[in-house]
């Protein structure tokens, strides 16, 4: 896939550029579907797909007060969208000049001007453009005068439930990191630096790996079966997301015991696969009461997880 991380970086029109465009938070599995269709149509006429997103949020530019945790780093949702097999990512960087751009000159000077705008594939209801202006007759009155077609496609739903990124932003929020692998395709997954802390856990007898993360959202506080990948390698473990409260500690953190893991690792980057929600963070009388619940949510992690396979990528709905 090859990644333009601005439109100033398009030399030449593309060779008859089927194009999406959304924020594509989640690269759930709603967005793979409408790759799908890209990829097909592009398949078709002999061009190529392209998706064209954008950084930052346009919610954090033109309604920061309404801006929403994104699922995804940026690093993350180009390798997602690499792995769906697509031709082209265009990221468009959303600032304030950008937003007051009006919907007829971004048809006009980026889709056509600079993209060569063959067939345009977009989801069910989008709006772009100055205060969304932009919309569906929009696109086809002016693809009438510059020789393009765009296709609209029905929302995309499970059931009754419609694929969304703000769907799945609530379910991980509420801690419901089972459950959101039905619609994000995937376990959610954060990767961060392991740090030092307070040495809390290595002194119960559960040495935990404190991480530093990017990542704007995070599950609700609690205890989580998880799965660690070091390096190469994959490893059961336990999370606790919380403020330690046994120990009044005031600042929240984020720490994985690694089962079977004797190593110092820190300063080293590791990933957390998120599988199941065991309870809430809970402040306990003394410590002899928090070791004995570790040794039980230890022995449920490992259970949950010998069971439990790990989906890194699941492509498109059919997999369901």
């Amino acid at each position: 896939m090859i990644v333009y991380r601005s439109i100033s970086e398009i030399k030449e029109l593309l060779s008859k550029p089927v194009v999406t465009i959304g924020n594509f938070d989640g690269v759930h599995l709603g967005h793979r579907e409408i790759f799908r269709k890209l990829k097909k149509t592009a398949k078709e006429i002999g061009g190529v797909s392209v998706v064209i997103t954008f950084d930052p949020h346009p919610l954090k530019v033109v309604n920061s007060f309404n801006a929403v945790s994104l699922i995804n780093t940026l690093d993350e949702k180009i390798t997602l969208i690499e792995a769906s097999g697509i031709d082209y990512l265009i990221i468009i960087n959303f600032d304030a000049e950008f937003a007051q751009l009006s919907a007829t000159d971004f048809i006009e000077k980026i889709l056509v001007g600079k993209i060569g705008l063959n067939q345009l594939i977009i989801g069910y209801d989008y709006a772009f453009g100055r205060g969304r202006e932009g919309n569906l007759a929009l696109l086809k009155k002016l693809g009438l005068k510059y020789s393009y077609e765009v296709e609209e496609l029905a929302p995309i739903a499970d059931g009754l439930v419609t694929f969304s990124s703000s769907l799945i932003r609530k379910m991980i929020l509420a801690g419901d990191v089972s459950g959101v692998v039905r619609y994000l395709g995937r376990n959610f997954s954060l990767a961060g630096k392991v740090v030092h802390g307070a040495n809390r856990g290595k002194s119960l007898g559960f040495p935990t790996a404190n991480i530093e993360s990017d990542k704007e959202l995070i599950p609700a506080d609690g205890v989580y079966a998880v799965k660690v990948k070091l390096d190469d390698l994959l490893y059961d473990a336990a999370c606790n997301i919380g403020f330690n409260p046994t120990f009044k500690s005031g600042r929240k953190t984020l720490e994985v015991f690694i089962f079977d893991l004797d190593e110092d690792i820190y300063g080293r980057e590791i990933r957390i696969y998120f599988f199941e929600r065991l309870r809430d963070e809970k402040c306990f009388e003394n410590p002899r009461d928090l070791v004995n619940a570790i040794s039980n949510d230890v022995a449920t992690c490992r259970k949950i997880l010998a069971s439990t396979q790990l989906v890194v990528y699941r492509e498109y709905l059919e997999s369901l």
